[in-house]
């Protein structure tokens, strides 16, 4: 479950992302998908668990969703911080924080090793 401080703002970012409001559980709880992927965004905000809330969101090509984190200018937009692509270690991963101050890690990993 991921906290809004402003459900309506944080909602709208999320569309403009690409998440698809699928669910409307309560008033202010409401699931939100892209492709297989869903959370639930709740209007319930601890500016603690905010800024230590992190999600990993893995992709196949980081490139295409910083260019469109970038062609959303959503740091003039929502105040929002935005990291550009950087290598670490075992992927290339982006990040963008809401407007709550969740991070979301947004990461194309490189080649991948067996584990045994």
């Amino acid at each position: 479950m991921v906290p809004a401080k402003d459900f309506e703002t944080s909602k709208r970012f999320y569309i403009e992302l690409g998440f698809e409001p699928r669910i409307l559980l309560a008033d202010q709880l409401v699931e939100m998908q892209l492709g297989p992927f869903s959370f639930i965004l709740q209007a319930y905000y601890v500016q603690e668990w905010a800024d230590n809330f992190v999600i990993h969101l893995t992709v196949a090509d980081v490139t295409t969703w910083w260019d469109h984190i970038l062609a959303l200018d959503l740091t003039a937009r929502y105040g929002v911080k935005i990291m550009p692509p950087q290598v670490d270690g075992w992927a290339t991963v982006a990040g963008v924080t809401d407007p709550s101050g969740v991070l979301w890690r947004i990461a194309q990993p490189c080649e991948a090793k067996s584990v045994r």
